[in-house]
């Protein structure tokens, strides 16, 4: 055999060596790089790390421009990417979720479980394929990833321009089996890491619900668990409220960010979709979302949210929701991690609520027996009005409190106010009109709530508006059957649902005490009147006695004077008999005057309070030491009232007392007429076996004047009068 022939025989031999060699390097190159990958795994490598481990070694050892590592959602709809290393869309980036809405290679290897690819995308229909024709991949390759018997993903590859190798499936296919066993044992790792955080945080929220903790504290502390938990930038605790809106009660955020007291519309939110399912939510982009919630939540950087409903007794009660604001989705389990904290915030709202309730009902019940007892003792009406303002500011835990009365002439009257934040004082009136609390109770006479004051016009709009108020609640005061005023409450943040009814329990004991009040004013000006004309009467009779029994007596008693002086010397006998007549009309005369003084003096008239008080001192048969400090006249009803007083007590001291002298004093001060009469008598008056005193007591009480009366026994008696003067004194 030649040198030629030996040296072709050797190429021809060396020829498959070559490529054996070939081949021995790429399955070491690739074995390596399944060791590396299987090394991450053993080392316990989140499954993040892994992904992206696993899209490197592909690429690099299969020479590919790019590997990506996709997963299918649990419902088959949707296809989230894991992991992504090399050339590739900008939009096709970790997080991402792309629908399954049309024909395409991720949906192929997911309905048959087999190695597929995809030449050409041009005429499709779908985002996947739209995605593909705007950035010029289509030529896209891939196999599935089968963990535990099912189809969890894909690995695939694309090209812009060049042919896929022909037996690229299969080389992807043998990745996918350790692939498949990272995420079996890395899923397996991090459910079980997963599982002891959420229980360990699970547990710290537990503690704090069984301790009682207020339900703020609770909300801010599963607002921050959750969201440590899923790797979210921030996460919110949000009510339903009645006016279609939603308030966030707790929050927690990276960026330190307040949520509490905010208020959302429920479009373009996580908790709208809520609100319409029932079910839990996720919105994987704000971008197209409208709404204005949605652009605030694109002003805070928001990407994504997902959320989960909070059901209490029964009733959609909120939401917890977590927001990323990275570019990629939150994990498809994440509605499932938030539904074991809703349950725990649902105990604790339940039992929150619970306690709330008897706590509310408790201080309602102490406020309401507060104000009862006044109407008991009879209080003053605005006493009464005063205490109702202040008890429902504290008891409803609103800032502002006003009980106004419904006037004739079209006005309203503020009786009482706990704010002044509104500048409405008591005593201030103000036209019934408009759209106010006050106007749409008078025009309905049924409790009235306005929610929102923005559309509100005039006057009462803008004042609520300029205050910040956000609610306001009005509820009628009933009165004998008929509509007598309204108490309205206002607060800066929405008031509850409860709140006419709780309300409605003040305005109910405003109207017994408003009829008590009444009543009392009618049977006084009913004695009052009693009284003045008890004392017009006396009047009338003493003038009628003066100007005529008197007059008739004193010419009688003239006439026989007269007629004594005229008669002969010699009829001595006849002389005596009308000079016995003319004393005996004397002493009559004398009598009729004295009665007529008792019934009125004409002094008190004439010349005053002092003038007739100086005449009864003089005539009590009891030294009488008088200090009067009362300059002027008073009004009649005033005078004689005082005058009475000191009267009957002069006369009960002459009678009973055995006292050796009476210090009678009167003065003006503090708005009232005080009257005392103190002896140093025997004592033991008692008002109530003396018809005397108690008619005094009610003397007195016609005009809003008190009595009080002090006798021990042997300590002599101590009568004190108190009469208002108010603007009266002249």
């Amino acid at each position: 055999m030649g040198y030629l022939d030996v040296m072709g025989t050797s190429a021809r031999l060396a020829e498959p060596l070559a490529k054996d060699r070939v081949e021995l390097a790429r399955l070491a190159e690739e074995q390596a790089a399944l060791r590396r990958v299987a090394t991450l795994v053993a080392r316990g490598a989140s499954s993040t790390h892994v992904f992206a481990a696993v899209a490197r070694e592909v690429a690099q050892v299969l020479h590919l421009a790019n590997i990506a590592v996709c997963r299918y959602d649990d419902n088959g709809t949707v296809m989230t990417v894991l992991a992504v290393y090399g050339e590739r869309p900008d939009s096709f980036n970790p997080g991402s979720r792309w629908p399954l809405d049309g024909p395409s290679m991720s949906a192929e290897v997911l309905r048959t479980g087999r190695p597929a690819r995809m030449e050409d995308y041009t005429a499709l229909p779908g985002a996947l394929a739209a995605e593909a024709r705007e950035h010029g991949f289509s030529r896209v390759a891939g196999a599935p990833i089968i963990v535990d018997g099912r189809v969890w993903g894909v690995i695939s590859t694309s090209s812009p321009d060049a042919p896929l190798p022909g037996d690229l499936e299969e080389r992807l296919g043998e990745f996918t089996d350790l692939v498949a066993t990272a995420i079996a044992n890395s899923e397996a790792h991090e459910r079980l890491t997963r599982l002891l955080e959420g229980q360990a945080a699970l547990g710290r929220v537990a503690t704090l619900v069984a301790a009682g903790a207020a339900p703020g504290e609770v909300f801010e502390a599963v607002c921050a668990e959750v969201a440590q938990l899923v790797s979210a930038e921030a996460a919110a605790l949000t009510r339903f409220e009645t006016d279609g809106m939603v308030t966030a009660l707790g929050g927690w955020t990276s960026t330190g960010y307040d949520y509490v007291g905010n208020r959302f519309t429920l479009e373009g939110t996580v908790s709208g979709l809520i609100f319409e399912t029932h079910r839990p939510g996720r919105i994987d982009n704000y971008a197209d979302e409208p709404g204005s919630a949605a652009a605030a939540a694109r002003e805070m950087g928001w990407r994504s949210s997902v959320g989960a409903p909070i059901t209490v007794e029964g009733r959609l009660w909120g939401v917890l929701a977590v927001v990323s604001t990275r570019d990629r989705a939150l994990p498809p389990d994440t509605e499932r991690r938030l539904a074991q904290f809703t349950e725990l915030v649902a105990t604790a709202i339940a039992n929150a609520e619970s306690r709330e309730e008897l706590t509310l009902l408790a201080d309602e019940q102490a406020a309401l027996r507060r104000v009862a007892t006044l109407v008991a003792e009879g209080a003053r009406p605005d006493k009464v009005f005063a205490a109702v303002g202040d008890e429902v500011a504290r008891t409803l835990g609103v800032p502002i409190a006003t009980m106004l009365r419904f006037d004739p002439d079209g006005m309203a009257t503020v009786l009482a106010s706990a704010s002044a934040e509104l500048g409405q004082a008591a005593g201030m009136r103000r036209r019934i009109d408009g759209s106010s609390l006050s106007a749409e109770v008078f025009r309905t006479g049924r409790a009235v709530r306005i929610d929102d004051w923005t559309k509100v016009p005039a006057e009462a709009g803008e004042l609520a508006r300029e205050k910040g108020i956000c609610c306001g609640v009005g509820v009628p005061i009933i009165v004998d059957g008929r509509l007598w005023g309204v108490m309205n409450a206002a607060s800066h943040v929405p008031l509850p649902q409860e709140t006419e009814s709780r309300l409605a329990k003040f305005t109910q004991l405003l109207g017994t005490a408003i009829a008590n009040a009444e009543s009392r004013a009618e049977l006084e000006a009913s004695r009052a009147r009693i009284v003045a004309t008890a004392d017009a009467t006396r009047r009338r009779i003493e003038r009628d006695l003066h100007d005529g029994a008197q007059q008739q007596l004193l010419s009688l008693a003239l006439e026989v004077r007269a007629a004594q002086a005229g008669a002969p010397p010699e009829l001595r006998e006849h002389r005596a008999e009308l000079a016995h007549v003319a004393e005996g009309l004397t002493n009559v005369l004398d009598g009729l005057r004295e009665i007529a003084l008792g019934i009125h003096p004409a002094i008190l008239a004439e010349g005053g309070l002092g003038p007739a008080l100086k005449t009864l001192a003089h005539r009590s048969p009891i030294p009488v030491e008088l200090d009067v400090q009362v300059e002027g006249r008073l009004p009649g009803p005033l005078e004689v009232t005082a005058y009475y007083v000191v009267s009957e007590a002069l006369t009960n001291a002459a009678k009973h007392s055995r006292a050796s002298s009476v210090h009678v004093a009167l003065e003006a001060r503090d708005a009232m007429l005080h009257v005392s009469v103190r002896d140093n008598g025997v004592g033991g008056a008692d008002p109530v076996r003396g018809s005397g005193l108690l008619g005094l007591k009610d003397r007195a009480a016609t005009i809003a004047g008190t009595m009080s009366i002090e006798s021990p026994r042997d300590a002599g008696t101590s009568l004190r009068v108190e009469l208002p003067l108010g603007d009266l004194q002249s």
